[in-house]
């Protein structure tokens, strides 16, 4: 039996966020998703969602030298 690791269960609530807040179909990113089994047998989400959110209250982390 498999089971989702913690990062897959990560990827599954980004999705469901980035379907929020953009108020998309869940459905293509989720059937997007590629998995492999990890070294503990739980299945690891491998191109999981990512998203940008412009909030001029939150300004961006400055880079470090």
């Amino acid at each position: 039996m498999l089971k989702l690791s913690d990062e897959a269960l990560g990827a599954l609530m980004m999705a469901l966020q980035k379907s929020l807040l953009e108020q998309t179909d869940i459905v293509p990113v989720l059937k997007g998703f590629n998995f492999k089994v990890n070294e503990t047998g739980e299945l690891f989400v491998m191109n999981p969602p990512v998203f940008k959110i412009d909030d001029p209250d939150y300004p961006a982390p400055e880079a470090s030298d």
